[in-house]
């Protein structure tokens, strides 16, 4: 994504965030997703943002109490007032949203995308002061339990305490999820990256180390939110399936690592493939390929993809956006 098109889409989600503001008198806003979080991929569609009300505006909803609809209405309603006038075909759905109000701005920010979308999720403080109740229409006068402000504070500070290598990673991960019949969640993702990677690191080797540490995990059970609010992470598929995928993509890597170390570059990029199709080409002994390759891992850089081989410091770089 280009640097006009981040901008772009945070200045949408500010502009969301101050009608909400507007909406609900007091009330904080925080923001979360690939965004906030550092590891968008290109097309840039969507942003997430939430309000908090204040405790005594809070006090009619929650568990046992009203449901969310009448608060997501609000919402709804504010966005269209502040919104319409820049956004002629701005569309804003409440019915049949389980979590947020879904916002269509008719406006895409990424050239050639349809659409560019926001999800805006009107939140209760917990009673304990830990976490928030989110809205989940789906059963009546339900909420449930979660802590997006802590999540989106875990993640930051562990892109910082990896020198970037977190997002870098993520994005990569994410890419081999979408190619892989989406086994998990992006949010399982990155929970299970905050419980491996802490330190910066060559990123085929944050591959290595995440898919051997995710296999472990999903084997024992499902994945336990970061910020111990919520409730297990579901998967897309069945934990066997998910094991499998996970234990398939570490090997790939591990003979990936053990092909370059051998200076076998087009066997490595072969390997690589296999795990990331849309982002490595399959080695087909071309020379140019073969010549690319070489001169990337001979300098210690990163290849066209943003995935080094080399082992090696981690020089933050301006290929991903960050």
């Amino acid at each position: 994504m280009t640097d006009e098109e981040l901008k772009e889409a945070k200045r949408r989600r500010r502009l969301l965030a101050a009608s909400v503001r507007r909406a609900f008198a007091g009330s904080i806003t925080y923001f979360n997703g690939s965004v906030a979080h550092g590891d968008a991929n290109t097309p840039l569609t969507d942003v997430d943002l939430g309000v908090v009300l204040t405790a005594k505006d809070a006090e009619p909803y929650g568990p046992g109490k009203k449901s969310a609809l009448p608060l997501m209405e609000i919402a709804r309603d504010a966005i269209h007032e502040d919104l319409d006038a820049e956004f002629q075909n701005l569309i804003v759905e409440v019915v049949g949203r389980r979590r947020a109000v879904l916002v269509r701005f008719g406006d895409s920010v990424t050239k050639g995308q349809a659409d560019f979308t926001a999800d805006v999720m009107t939140a209760l403080p917990h009673p304990s002061g830990r976490g928030l109740y989110i809205p989940n229409t789906k059963i009546a006068d339900q909420w449930d339990r979660a802590d997006p402000i802590t999540h989106t504070q875990m993640v930051l500070q562990a892109i910082t305490d990896t020198k970037v290598v977190f997002a870098r990673t993520v994005r990569l991960l994410k890419h081999w999820n979408g190619t892989h019949s989406k086994p998990m969640c992006s949010w399982n993702i990155k929970a299970l990256s905050l419980g491996c990677l802490n330190e910066p690191m060559p990123l085929i080797n944050a591959l290595q180390v995440f898919f051997t540490y995710a296999a472990d995990e999903i084997d024992k059970g499902p994945t336990p939110d970061p910020a111990d609010v919520a409730g297990p992470i579901p998967l897309n598929m069945t934990r066997r399936e998910v094991h499998k995928r996970l234990c398939t993509a570490r090997d790939y890597v591990d003979l990936a690592i053990e092909h370059e170390a051998a200076g076998r570059l087009l066997s490595a990029q072969h390997a690589l493939h296999q795990v990331l199709p849309e982002l490595i080409p399959d080695a087909d002994a071309t020379h140019e390929e073969s010549a690319r390759l070489t001169s990337t891992v001979r300098s210690g850089g990163t290849a066209a993809t943003g995935l080094g081989l080399a082992v090696g410091p981690v020089t933050p770089t301006r290929a991903w956006g960050i």
